[in-house]
C-alpha cells in the first residue's frame, strides 16, 4: 500500500513537472514571439517562389540573414496554422520585425514594391530605356521590337508611340516589364476613351486616334499647365480651317536621332510624314506620351481666336489672332522672324 501511495505521488510530481515544463515552454515560445527577431543586416531581402514549402521558407529567411534557428520558425509556421497561406512574393524586413510580424506580412502578401516613373513627354524609347533600368524589373521585351510588343499587346499594327499612359507604377521584384507595359496601355486605353466621351461637340477631330495624336502635339508645346487649353484651341482651330499646324515638335519626332538639338531652316523645309510646315492636317501618329490634361485639352480646347503663339522664354507663350499681331509677339519675345 506505502508503495501504491509513494507510486501515485511520483507520477503527480512527473505531471506537475511536465505541466509546469510546458507553461514555461509556451511562455518562452510567446516572448519569442513578441521579440524583435536579429538580423546580419538593417534590411533582409528574400523572393519566395511558388511552391516553395514552409520548411524552406523559414530556412531560407535564415539564410538570407535572420539570426535564428529556422526550426523555430517553421514550428511557428506550423503551430499558427497559417504555414500553407504564406503567399509567394518579394519581401524585405527592418530591424523591428517579430516573427509574428513576418509571418503576417508572408500571409497578406505585403510585397516590396519598386516603382517605376513614366514621364508625360516621352517617346516610346525614353519609356522603354526608363524601363530597362527599373530595379528588379524583369526585361523580357528588351529585344523586342515595336510591332512584336503592340503584338503581344493585342494591338497588332497599332504603332506604339502614345499608346501608354504616364504614371507612377508600382510592381514587386522579378516582375516582367511587360506586365507594366500592359497595365500602361491598358490605363492610356481607358483615359482617351473617357475624354473622347466627353469631346466638344464642335471638335474638329474625327477620332480618338486622332485625339490621342493633337494630345501628344500639345503635350510637347506646353511649357506653362495654363497654356495648354489656349494651345489645344490654337491648333483646333487650324484644323479647323485647313491651316498648317506648323508646330516643331512634329518636324523634330520626324528627325528621330539625325537632330542634334538644333533644329535648322532645312529641317523645316524638307518634307517628311512629321513635317506639319510642309503637309497639312496631323501627323500618321503620336510623337509622345501625353498626359491626362493633354488628352482633356485636345477634346475640350479653350474657345479662342487664337491662331498663333510663340514662347515668352519664361516657359508661358503669348497667343495672338492675327499674322501681324504675332509677327510683333515674335520681335518682342525672340527677336527672329515668325516661326508659327
Amino acid at each position: 500500500m506505502r508503495q501504491g501511495v509513494k507510486g501515485l505521488k511520483v507520477l503527480a510530481w512527473l505531471a506537475a513537472f511536465c505541466a509546469s515544463a510546458a507553461i514555461a515552454l509556451v511562455a518562452v515560445a510567446w516572448w519569442w514571439l513578441q521579440q524583435p527577431l536579429a538580423l546580419a543586416k538593417p534590411s533582409i531581402e528574400l523572393s519566395i517562389e511558388t511552391g516553395n514549402s514552409p520548411r524552406d521558407i523559414a530556412q531560407a529567411w535564415v539564410d538570407a540573414g535572420v539570426q535564428t534557428d529556422a526550426r523555430w520558425l517553421y514550428a511557428w509556421f506550423r503551430a499558427s496554422g497559417q504555414a500553407r497561406r504564406i503567399r509567394a512574393g518579394s519581401y524585405e524586413i527592418h530591424a523591428g520585425t517579430t516573427p509574428r510580424g513576418l509571418l503576417e506580412a508572408l500571409v497578406q502578401g505585403r510585397e516590396t514594391l519598386q516603382i517605376v516613373r513614366l514621364t508625360e513627354g516621352w517617346t516610346v524609347r525614353q519609356m522603354r530605356q526608363a524601363l530597362a533600368a527599373a530595379p528588379g524589373l524583369k526585361p523580357v521585351t528588351r529585344d523586342w521590337d515595336e510591332p512584336r510588343l503592340m503584338q503581344e499587346l493585342g494591338l497588332p499594327g497599332v504603332p506604339a508611340e502614345g499608346r501608354f499612359f504616364p504614371d507612377t507604377y508600382a510592381y514587386a521584384r522579378g516582375v516582367s516589364d511587360l506586365t507594366v507595359l500592359r497595365r500602361a496601355q491598358r490605363s492610356m486605353q481607358q483615359r482617351l476613351a473617357e475624354a473622347w466621351a466627353a469631346r466638344a461637340a464642335d471638335t474638329p477631330l474625327k477620332s480618338a486616334d486622332e485625339a490621342l495624336v493633337l494630345a501628344s502635339i500639345v503635350e510637347k508645346e506646353t511649357g506653362t499647365a495654363a497654356d495648354r487649353p489656349l494651345i489645344a484651341g490654337v491648333f483646333s482651330n487650324r484644323l479647323r480651317i485647313g491651316m498648317p499646324l506648323q508646330t516643331d515638335p512634329t518636324v523634330i519626332y520626324g528627325l528621330g536621332e539625325a537632330f542634334d538639338g538644333n533644329l535648322r531652316k532645312r529641317d523645316l523645309q524638307a518634307d517628311t510624314p512629321y513635317n506639319t510646315y510642309t503637309r497639312n492636317g496631323l501627323p500618321p501618329t503620336p510623337i509622345a506620351l501625353p498626359g491626362l490634361a493633354s488628352l482633356r485639352a485636345a477634346v475640350q480646347p479653350e474657345r479662342t481666336k487664337a491662331l498663333y503663339f510663340v514662347a515668352r522664354g519664361d516657359g508661358s507663350s503669348a497667343f495672338s489672332d492675327s499674322l501681324a499681331e504675332h509677327n510683333r509677339a515674335v520681335n518682342r519675345y525672340q527677336r527672329g522672324p515668325a516661326q508659327r
